[in-house]
């Protein structure tokens, strides 16, 4: 069955909406433009949508030098990409690195966006942070990224995914609300084609020519259950992903990899498998 990119996304400021891209340049550290940018407390620990989903209301547009926030019932700021500044380090998941602080204007947006004091940085150099799960190589790197540099999620096991959510739903009496967005999933490479879920035996697949090293799938944590059109949770998809995608103590979807090569991708690129688990 043929195999394609349906679709491309950047998420500029980690846990902020994504950017729908038609071609994305490929590095060691993920997309370009991908999570350099994130919202963190004073003490520089990370601050996502897990615990604010308000996050997720913030859209970003990306130009050479800056960038624009916008948001409901927000006024729209431009920020100026720092280039380092007063030595500071952001903290994702135990991991420190070094990030550049983006001025007291963005800090008071983020702060109103979510009612809480956070600051919004940096990360100017992309190769600061070394992967530091198993799965990972020396010299690996990503972005401010939860864990891995890039995300792939498949349309057919997304389908799939739906097909539970909807007999769930009738099994207990639930109105039937629709099918949920892949945009809940927040992956940078959306497939289509292939079966349900055979994205997760794989072990090296080219895209668009280009080489990636499959590691883990991806364990899905509560922000998937947020809609990200109005901010609000609701039991899916984990209700469902706990049915029928459960082991080692989590649930999961979509697949995290590593780029072994650097280039450019487009939507419309083939997806070939070269080697499985």
């Amino acid at each position: 069955m043929c195999m394609r990119v349906e679709s491309l996304h950047i998420y500029p400021v980690k846990s902020t909406a994504p950017t729908d891209v038609a071609w994305a340049d490929v590095l060691p550290h993920g997309l370009s433009g991908d999570r350099r940018w994130l919202v963190v407390e004073a003490s520089g620990e990370q601050v996502t949508a897990r615990e604010h989903p308000r996050l997720l209301a913030a859209k970003v547009v990306q130009a050479p030098e800056s960038i624009l926030l916008t948001a409901r019932d927000m006024p729209d700021l431009t920020v100026v990409t720092p280039d380092n500044g007063p030595p500071m380090d952001a903290v994702v998941w135990g991991t420190a690195f070094p990030v550049a602080d983006a001025g007291d204007e963005a800090a008071t947006w983020f702060s109103r966006l979510i009612d809480k004091p956070v600051r919004l940085v940096y990360q100017f150099d992309a190769t600061s942070r070394p992967i530091t799960k198993p799965s990972a190589l020396p010299g690996e790197v990503v972005s401010a990224a939860d864990a891995f540099p890039v995300l792939l999620a498949s349309t057919s096991s997304l389908a799939m995914l739906n097909e539970w959510v909807a007999a769930r739903r009738v099994e207990e009496g639930e109105p039937d609300t629709g099918p949920l967005s892949m945009r809940r999933f927040r992956p940078n490479i959306v497939m289509s084609g292939g079966d349900p879920f055979a994205e997760a035996d794989w072990d090296r697949v080219r895209i668009g020519g280009l080489l990636f090293r499959m590691t883990i799938e991806c364990k899905r944590c509560v922000m998937t259950t947020v809609d990200p059109d109005t901010c609000e949770r609701g039991k899916e998809p984990l209700r469902s992903l706990a049915r029928h995608r459960r082991r080692d103590g989590g649930v999961w979807f979509a697949v995290n990899m590593i780029p072994m090569e650097s280039g450019t991708l487009k939507v419309g690129d083939a997806v070939v498998v070269e080697s499985t688990r």
